[in-house]
């Protein structure tokens, strides 16, 4: 009962920070969105399918899941932000080791990031036709 209750607390608390992340420039929404739907699919089902049914978070997960592709735009999106990070740390009165640092780790997380598949066009028609979602084995 009580890991049930921590599953569940994970989720929410990731749905929470992926709305947050809906108005606040520079935090990321899927990525909790995906951690909402991991930790709902252990504890949560319900939450979870709604998550994979949800019209603009659902098609990301599903992408992840399958391939763990990340959408073009994505990559753009999340390589933007990290640029901006880079800048505003490269002009802050911030130690020198966290501006070396900081960058060369975002550098490194841009370049595993473009290194991920992109959804195929297939990926694509299947997850916004329910029925031809693959049925999930645990």
């Amino acid at each position: 009962m009580i890991k049930v209750f921590l599953w569940r607390a994970l989720a929410l608390l990731c749905v929470a920070l992926g709305l947050i992340g809906v108005v606040l420039p520079g935090m990321p929404t899927v990525v909790f969105m995906l951690v909402a739907a991991w930790a709902g699919a252990r504890g949560w089902p319900r939450l979870e399918s709604w998550l994979l049914d949800h019209p603009r978070y659902g098609p990301p997960i599903l992408h992840w899941r399958e391939r763990g592709a990340i959408s073009r735009r994505g990559k753009c999106a999340a390589s933007t932000m990290m640029l901006v990070s880079i800048g505003i740390i490269a002009l802050s009165p911030v130690p020198n080791p966290v501006k070396i640092g900081v960058p060369l780790f975002l550098c490194a997380l841009m370049l595993w990031l473009w290194r991920r598949p992109e959804p195929r066009e297939e990926d694509e028609r299947r997850v916004t036709n329910k029925h031809l979602r693959p049925v999930r084995r645990d």
